[in-house]
This record gives C-alpha cells, sequence and structure tokens, in this order.
C-alpha cells in the first residue's frame, strides 16, 4: 500500500487541502491519504483556534465522501509537539509493509532542510511537493539525500488559507465554496473562528 500522509493544523480544514491531497493521489499513485492533525504543530507561533477534537470532526466531515481519505487522530492521541519524525516512526512500527509519502505545500519544499530529524526522516519516508503554476521550486538547491525523496505534483491554482478563512469569520464573511458545505455548518453551528 502507498499512503500518502497529509499532515497539519487544519484550523479549519479546506478546499484547498482537499485539492491538494487528490492531487498527490492521482498523480503520485497513491492508494489512500490520512489525514492528521497536529497536536502542537513545531513551526506555528500560535495554538490552533479550534481544539483537537473540533478540528478532528471538521476533517472527518470533510472527507467523509471519498472511499481513499482517511482520518487518524495519531499526533492528537500522542500529545505534545507534533514531530513528524515521531510520527512516521510510530506508523513504520504498526504497518511495515506500507510505504508512506509526506505531502507537503510548494512553500515547505524548500524549507525541508530546517525540518526536526531530517536526515533521519528522509532514510524512512518520501515526500510529495504539491507546487502551483508559477511558484518557482529549485530541487538542484536541497541536499542530495533530500532531493532524492522528493517528487513534484502541480496542481490548479487554489489561494486558500486556514488563515483567511479564520478571518473572515472574525469579520462576519461567508466562507461557502472555501470549505466543505458540511464544515461551514459545523462551524457556523459552533461559532467557531467568531470575534
Amino acid at each position: 500500500m502507498k499512503i500518502g500522509i497529509m499532515g497539519g493544523t487544519f484550523d479549519p480544514i479546506h478546499n484547498g487541502h482537499l485539492l491538494a491531497a487528490e492531487t498527490a493521489r492521482e498523480q503520485a499513485g497513491l492508494d489512500e491519504v490520512w489525514f492528521m492533525p497536529a497536536n502542537v504543530p513545531p513551526h506555528k507561533a500560535n495554538a490552533p483556534k479550534a481544539t483537537a477534537e473540533q478540528r478532528l470532526f471538521m476533517v472527518e466531515e470533510a472527507i467523509a465522501s471519498h472511499d481513499a481519505f482517511k482520518a487518524k487522530d495519531i499526533e492528537l492521541a500522542r500529545g505534545g509537539t507534533s514531530y513528524t519524525t515521531d510520527t512516521v516512526e510510530k506508523l513504520r512500527n504498526q504497518y511495515p509493509d506500507y510505504n508512506f509519502y509526506y505531502i507537503i505545500g510548494a512553500d515547505m519544499v524548500m524549507y525541508l532542510p530546517n525540518w526536526n530529524r531530517i536526515e533521519q526522516l528522509v532514510s524512512m519516508i518520501g515526500f510529495i511537493g504539491v507546487t502551483r503554476a508559477g511558484y518557482g521550486i529549485d530541487l538542484n538547491s536541497l541536499p542530495e539525500p533530500i532531493r532524492k525523496q522528493v517528487q513534484l505534483c502541480e496542481m490548479p491554482n487554489m489561494e486558500l488559507s486556514s488563515t483567511d478563512i479564520r478571518e473572515r469569520r472574525r469579520h462576519g464573511k461567508d466562507i461557502r465554496y472555501r470549505v466543505p458545505d458540511s464544515v461551514r455548518t459545523y462551524i457556523g453551528e459552533n461559532r467557531l473562528y467568531e470575534a
């Protein structure tokens, strides 16, 4: 089994996340994509606005209609800071016959050398960098052990971010077509991200 890991805070999950996951699944020939909300992401200064339970529920709602998408609470259950290396070690122990690929955005590809224990991580997992037209990535500038573990997939342009969605909610603006309808309903019913 070829499994893509879609990590992130998902505060909230949005259509850009879903399109990136589907692009990676199709172009890299993945059997499934596992969405794993981070408990405390190491590269973000601010804590998530929604609770772990709310973020996991929104992921489950967003992917419910896709048979190849699964929600996993591994990082939330472990608690603490969510380091990818720890997660991948656990996954490889639990599923020794699976091949895992971490799906990352174009902005993160060039940041890979700064990841926690990256040398160990690239010995265990491949990376799928989801790029956008006009966004240049110079793989040759990455150290060879990292470069060899990265494959690129190009997705259609979709400028969405969780930060923008939270800001729209804070200012009373609609988030229709930015998140799945079920997620939009849940956010509204629970008054998430309001001022």
